[in-house]
């Protein structure tokens, strides 16, 4: 296997080096984490941290800014005091300050779409964390719609949610759509089948980057219909097929005559059982000379431990929220699984945009 990006940094969660009363405090954090949550918000959404940013080094007290946002002065007062311990503001002489924590929470993209995703489509069902897990079931997904799981649901969400899933969904894959590109056209396929095509943004990019590629899309019709919107409105139609399928129904075959197929972030959304299945399914569609890339946010090959930290927790979302039996998968997890295949590992490449791997299988 060839390993074309350097791996982690360093090898994260081997060690506990914590001091006691650091991790006194992050008990704490983790008792209290509902109120962090809410308070965080309200400070971002409200305009209180914005306006301890706009008064810079000068400051500002809570009076003044109770006056600007309109709250009952109380009100601010709580949720002030609250932002020091959360770490969003620091106190100098009865005068608030923004913190380095609170400019990232208000103006760091990632900080924003993450937050959003959270309090639009995960806070009301984490509360059915454990019925999720003993089930095997989305349990939480009850307070979006009726629906087994939450991709049959997509184009039916409701606001906030929709956006919020969306922007989550592609604010980490689109950036790292420039340099899996030449990866995917290196050996210049002249058709790729997109498997979990989703909005159909990839696609989109495959059919700007090579002029001469056909680009088939294979999802859940509700999925395609919104996705075949998209391309032909830019055009591109001609140089497109629609593949409505159930990745799930074994006695569904996948379409043949691709030379390249395509997941991204895909295969996380389904069970270790599932991803074989899967697998099997592409090898029998796959010519003997074929090549699937797959792209991946592995926890373990992450740079920072911050990346880390929330891909495992976006692993309950989707015990929660999205099928109840995947997650955001642990890279040895994952290669162990297509071993069971009939796939190996070509390519790795680790670091792709802001926390992606590629991998490239070919048949054994």
């Amino acid at each position: 296997m060839e390993l074309t990006k350097k791996k982690a940094a360093k090898r994260l969660f081997e060690e506990d080096n914590k001091p006691a009363v650091d991790a006194i405090k992050d008990a704490q954090y983790i008792a209290f984490a509902p109120y962090i949550f809410q308070a965080s918000v309200l400070l971002r959404d409200k305009g209180i941290l914005k306006f301890a940013e706009n008064a810079r080094t000068a400051g500002c007290t809570i009076r003044e800014v109770a006056d600007s946002v309109h709250l009952p002065y109380y009100g601010v007062r709580v949720l002030m005091e609250a932002g020091l311990g959360i770490g969003l503001l620091f106190r100098r002489e009865g005068r608030y300050f923004l913190s380095k924590t609170g400019h990232v929470f208000i103006n760091h993209p990632m900080a924003r779409i993450n937050t959003d995703f959270m309090r639009d489509v995960c806070y009301d069902g984490a509360q059915d964390l454990e019925a999720s897990i003993v089930s095997g079931k989305p349990v939480g997904l009850k307070h979006l719609g009726d629906w087994d799981t939450i991709y049959q649901g997509l184009a039916m969400l409701p606001e906030p949610a929709k956006t919020s899933w969306f922007a989550f969904d592609h604010y980490y894959s689109d950036q790292a759509f420039p340099e899996i590109l030449p990866l995917v056209f290196e050996a210049m396929p002249a058709r790729i089948l997109d498997i979990g095509a989703n909005t159909g943004k990839w696609a989109l990019a495959c059919l700007e980057y090579n002029k001469d590629v056909h680009i088939g899309l294979l999802d859940l019709k509700i999925q395609l219909d919104v996705a075949k919107t998209n391309i032909e409105q830019e055009g591109y139609g001609e140089r497109v097929s629609y593949h409505p399928h159930n990745i799930l129904d074994n006695d569904l075959k996948l379409p043949g005559g691709y030379e390249v197929m395509f997941m991204s972030q895909f295969l996380d959304c389904f069970s270790d059982t599932e991803i074989v299945a899967i697998l099997n399914k592409c090898y029998d569609a796959l010519p003997d000379t074929g090549r699937i890339f797959i792209n991946e946010t592995f926890w373990d090959c992450q740079r920072f431990e911050a990346s880390s930290f929330s891909l495992q927790m976006a692993s309950l979302y989707f015990t929660t929220m999205a099928n109840g039996n995947s997650q955001m998968y642990d890279s040895e997890v994952y290669l162990k699984l297509i071993d069971k295949t009939g796939f190996e590992v070509v390519r790795q490449c680790n670091n792709i945009g802001l926390s992606h791997t590629i991998l490239e299988l070919k048949k054994k």
